[in-house]
């Protein structure tokens, strides 16, 4: 099967870190799709301590990828990544089902669902 999101060895280095520096060690890696957002949609990406019954699951460099049924169809397919620069780093986030997203990066719309845009 398929992993829905696919985390590199860098974002996973850094996902790492910060369990161990929140005293997570243990927790899932959920990544979801919510509402709002300045294009409609926002990605939600947190520690969680429990898995529902219809969450897709995979193990990417020792850590576990939880996506709930909803989020699936929106995120197939993404590629989170973190990237450092003189300014700090970041994580990356490239949604091939995304076709419009704004600058901020954290926002996004598909063809298939736009979702309710905020003021920003």
């Amino acid at each position: 099967m398929t992993s829905v999101v696919t985390i590199t060895e860098a974002a996973a280095l850094q996902i790492k870190d910060m369990l161990k520096q929140n005293e997570e060690e243990g927790s899932f890696l959920r990544i979801s799709v919510n509402g709002g957002g300045c294009t409609g949609l926002s990605y939600g990406m947190g520690f969680d301590h429990e898995k529902n019954e219809d969450d897709t699951e995979d193990l990417q460099h020792g850590i576990t990828v939880l996506v709930d049924k909803e989020s699936t169809p929106i995120l197939q397919g993404t590629k989170i990544d973190y990237k450092q620069s003189l300014m700090g780093g970041g994580f990356t986030i490239d949604n091939p089902n995304a076709i419009a997203s704004c600058g901020c990066g954290s926002s996004f719309r598909t063809a298939k669902v736009a979702g309710s845009p905020e003021n920003c």
